[in-house]
């Protein structure tokens, strides 16, 4: 007999099940076992006297064991689980568990530690499921619309595609860099005439970030497309792609991401499009209406704090979790990025619920423009590599980047340590 997921058992049919004991009441003439799997959980009730085989077996059982059990279900109004329970005639200990190291209530780091035994619990597997449902989604949203799949290197030759620090590895007699984001490559498929294309996949950055919302590694999911030329369009892409997403995740996780998180947890699937404000607009804004200044040496980009607010105003004003803001200063931009006739960069960053969750922009793509800019920041010789890509004809291009982590962390209100398989950060490399 196959095995039977637990969510797809059914009063009345005989069933193989498999997986952890997550409680055990082993009582003199009867004995409660609750198997838990992925899918749920299924209450199964052993009578000792009449099998003496199974009654040996569950002595010897502890909680997080793993087994399997095959036998008749059966309906009883009693159990509280479904309704049901199963009768079992045969049971297999596939493995016995040890007293568990840690508890649902441990220390953050103490669950680290023994991440395996952490992703057991049932809000952090319905973590990864929500995971696999949005970037799924998301995968889905493009490939409609002709988008096609690449995967990029993660060992690169050139360490300055940003200006966060990146880890440096031995390359057999020379050097490599962990990429910082698949960017470069990315623009180069656009050069190569691939036209639309999207990539999920890790990112590195060395930075020794200590905050709730940065990893040394992380998923990025990023997408570039060829022949838009403002700004607009790439923000339209990015919030029909997210508002998709988002409809996939309510539908499918929705009620279970209320009862395990919370009420206030709850899926917003948000209207299109979304506001948009620039940001010496924003400034004034949180001014008038939070007392809130900033130097002018800063007003050129968006302060942490700025963006914190960002979540309050844009409810407040626009009746929404999310806001593009527009029109930075081009000396806190990437090289890379195109500037319209004011010499503003034609980017954005977008806000979710006040933390910063995607950086877009259409691309230069003129390579005498290209070459101009990277030397202005000094990267001229670092990024020759990449300069090569416009030599030869390049179509326009935007595109954006999202963290996936990021974005399950907002989901959920938890911190990037808790949502990610296995956390990496500067004290972090194991398990």
């Amino acid at each position: 007999m196959n095995r039977t997921y637990i969510a797809d058992v059914k009063a009345g049919e005989r069933v193989r099940i498999s997986g952890f004991v997550e409680n055990l009441r082993n009582k003199k003439k009867m004995a409660f076992l609750v198997i838990k799997d992925i899918s749920g959980k299924l209450q199964v009730t052993i009578e000792k006297e009449p099998n003496p085989e199974l009654a040996a077996l569950v002595d010897r059982l502890t909680l997080d064991s793993v087994v399997t059990v095959e036998g008749p279900v059966v309906a009883n109004e009693y159990v509280k689980m479904g309704g049901m329970e199963m009768l079992p005639d045969t049971l297999k200990i596939e493995s016995i568990a040890d007293a568990l190291p840690i508890k649902d209530d441990s220390e953050i780091d103490s669950r680290m530690d023994y991440r395996w035994i952490d992703l057991r619990r049932e809000q952090n597997q319905l973590m990864i499921k929500l995971q696999t449902t949005l970037v799924g989604s998301m995968r889905e949203f493009l490939l409609q619309r002709d988008f096609v799949e690449i995967h990029t290197p993660k060992l690169i030759g050139a360490a300055s595609e940003s200006g966060s620090e990146v880890f440096e590895v031995k390359y057999f007699d020379g050097k490599a860099y962990l990429a910082q984001s698949p960017q470069f490559y990315k623009q180069m498929a656009m050069a190569s005439g691939l036209d639309r294309i999207f990539e999920t996949g890790p990112v590195f950055r060395a930075e020794k970030s200590y905050t709730n919302k940065h990893a040394t590694e992380f998923t990025g999911f990023d997408l570039e497309f060829s022949y838009c030329t403002s700004c607009e369009e790439v923000m339209h892409m990015e919030e029909t792609l997210l508002a998709y997403a988002f409809e996939k995740v309510a539908a499918k996780h929705g009620e279970d991401i209320k009862r395990l998180f919370g009420e206030d947890k709850a899926v917003i699937v948000p209207t299109v499009p979304f506001p948009r404000i620039r940001l010496a607009d924003l400034y004034a804004e949180l001014e008038a209406r939070y007392g809130y200044t900033v130097p002018d040496e800063c007003k050129g980009d968006l302060t942490t704090d700025a963006e914190h607010l960002c979540a309050k105003f844009a409810m407040e004003k626009y009746g929404s979790e999310f806001l593009f803001v527009t029109d930075y200063d081009a000396k806190e931009r990437a090289f890379y990025h195109m500037r319209d006739e004011r010499g503003v960069p034609m980017g954005y960053d977008l806000i979710w619920r006040g933390c910063e969750i995607t950086t877009g922009a259409i691309r230069e793509h003129r390579y005498d423009v290209l070459k101009k800019q990277a030397e202005e920041k000094g990267l001229g010789n670092d990024v020759s590599f990449y300069l090569q890509f416009f030599r030869y004809g390049c179509p326009p291009h935007g595109g954006f980047g999202l963290g996936v982590d990021r974005l399950t962390m907002l989901f959920l209100g938890l911190s990037i340590k808790e949502v990610q398989f296995l956390f990496r950060g500067p004290n972090r490399l194991t398990p």
